[in-house]
C-alpha cells in the first residue's frame, strides 16, 4: 500500500497536540536550567531531551505503518524481553540518586521500566482480547494480575515505586475496560489497601524494611509537609510556593524566584510542573491542559472506532496511562498527591519517558490509520453490493 494512504489517514489533531506538548517541555526546561552553573551549556538538557524526541518520532512512525495486530502474536516474546532487560538492570544497570534503573547505550540511557509501561499494555491487551467475557472471569482476572506481578515487583526493587504504581494502575484499567465485574476491583482495592499498611506500618515495625525511609518520607508528607519543612517537606512546600506565586500570568519566563533561585529541587524532571505555573501563570497551566485534554479526546476516540477489542484496549491503555501520570505528577506539585517521582508526559526531561510516550502514540496512530482503512472497505463493500 502507497505511503501515502497511509499519511491520508493519520491522526493529525494528535500529532499536533504532542508537538506541542513538547515544545511547550523543552521551552520551560530551557527556562529551569539555562542559569545552571554546572552545565557546559544553557542547552544541555534541552539538546538532550531533542535527540531522545528525534528517536521517539523514529520509532512513532515506524509503530504507526506497521500492523498493531501482528504484535498480538509476539505476547509471550515481549513479555520475556522486558522482564530479561529489567533483570539486567540489577546486573550492569548504571546507579543513580539511590536507584539502579538505566542501562547504559552510549549515546542513550535506556531505562528498562518506562519500555515496560508499553510492553505491559501489550501484552494484557493481547491476553484479554482472547479471552470471552463472562468466562472464568475470576481466573482471568488472577492470571492478568500475575502478568503484572513479576515485572511491578521488579521496578518496585529498582527501587521505583511511581513506575511501579503507573503499572498496576493500566493493568486495573484494562480489566475495568474489558468489563469485569465490580467486586473483583472491591477485593483488589482492599488487597491494596492492606499491603500499603503494611509495607508503610507493619514490617517496618518488626524490622522488615521493603521500602527505604525517605520513599515512606515522600509518600506521607503531603499529608503534614509542615512538619519537616526543611527535610521531607522542603520539596512539595516550595513546590507550592512556586505554583502559588505565578496567579494569572505568572512572573515570566526565567523570572520565576523558586525556579532560578534553586529553591525548587528536580525542577527539570518531576517538578516541571511548579516551574511552568511559577513564570507562566494560570494562563500557561491552561495551555498544557487544553493540549492534554485535546491528546486524551484523540485517544479516546480512537479506542471507540477501533475495529478489535485488541486496539480498543490498547488505546484506552495508553489513553489511561498518560490520564495517571498527568494526574499524580500535578497532583503531588501542588499537595493533593504523594510525591512519587511519576514523570509529566512530553514536559518533564527524561529520555526514557520521552521515547516511550512517543511510541506510545505510534501505537494509536497505528490503530487509527488501521481502523479508518477497514471504514472504508466496508463502506466500499456496502456500496458494491447496494
Amino acid at each position: 500500500m502507497e505511503i501515502r494512504t497511509y499519511l491520508r489517514h493519520f491522526d493529525y489533531a494528535l500529532l499536533a497536540a504532542v508537538l506541542g506538548l513538547i515544545a511547550y517541555g523543552m521551552l520551560i526546561i530551557y527556562s529551569a536550567t539555562r542559569s545552571d552553573p554546572n552545565l557546559s551549556s544553557p542547552y544541555y538538557y534541552v539538546r538532550i531531551q531533542a535527540v531522545a524526541a528525534i528517536i521517539g518520532a523514529v520509532l512513532l512512525i515506524i509503530a504507526a505503518l506497521i500492523d498493531f495486530r501482528g504484535l498480538r502474536a509476539y505476547r509471550l516474546h515481549m513479555y520475556g524481553g522486558i522482564i530479561g532487560f529489567m533483570l539486567l538492570v540489577f546486573v550492569i544497570g548504571a546507579a543513580a540518586k539511590g536507584g539502579q534503573r538505566w542501562l547504559g547505550l552510549g549515546f542513550f540511557n535506556l531505562q528498562p521500566s518506562e519500555v515496560a509501561k508499553i510492553v505491559m499494555i501489550l501484552v494484557i491487551s493481547s491476553f484479554l482480547a482472547g479471552r470471552q467475557r463472562g468466562d472464568l472471569e475470576s481466573h482471568t482476572t488472577l492470571i492478568t494480575l500475575g502478568y503484572v506481578m513479576i515485572p511491578a515487583l521488579l521496578v518496585f526493587l529498582q527501587p521505583d515505586f511511581g513506575t511501579a504504581l503507573v503499572l498496576v494502575a493500566i493493568t486495573v484499567a484494562l480489566l475495568f475496560v474489558y468489563g469485569t465485574r465490580l467486586l473483583h476491583f472491591i477485593i483488589m482495592g482492599a488487597a491494596l489497601a492492606v499491603g500499603l499498611l503494611l509495607v508503610i506500618e507493619v514490617l517496618p515495625a518488626i524490622g522488615i524494611q521493603l521500602l527505604k525511609s525517605y520513599q515512606i518520607d515522600r509518600l506521607l508528607v503531603f499529608l503534614h509537609p509542615g512538619n519537616d519543612p526543611g527535610g521531607a517537606g522542603f520539596q512539595l512546600l516550595q513546590s507550592k510556593i512556586a505554583v502559588g506565586s505565578g496567579m494569572f500570568t505568572g512572573k515570566g519566563l526565567y523570572h520565576g524566584t523558586q525556579t532560578q533561585l534553586n529553591f525548587l529541587p528536580e525542577h527539570h524532571t518531576d517538578f516541571i510542573f511548579s516551574v511552568l505555573g511559577e513564570e507562566l501563570g494560570f494562563v500557561g497551566v491552561a495551555v498544557l491542559l487544553a493540549l492534554y485534554v485535546i491528546v486524551i479526546w484523540r485517544g479516546l476516540r480512537i479506542a471507540i472506532i477501533s475495529g478489535s477489542m485488541f486496539g480498543s484496549l490498547v488505546a484506552a491503555g495508553i489513553v489511561f496511562m498518560l490520564v495517571f501520570q498527568v494526574f499524580v505528577n500535578i497532583g503531588m506539585t501542588i499537595g493533593i498527591m504523594p510525591i512519587t517521582g511519576i514523570p509529566l508526559p512530553f514536559m518533564s526531561y527524561g529520555g526514557s519517558s520521552m521515547v516511550t510516550n512517543l511510541l506510545a502514540v505510534g501505537l494509536l496512530e497505528s490503530i487509527h490509520i488501521r481502523s479508518r482503512l477497514m471504514g472504508n472497505r466496508r463502506y466500499a463493500l456496502a456500496k458494491a453490493a447496494g
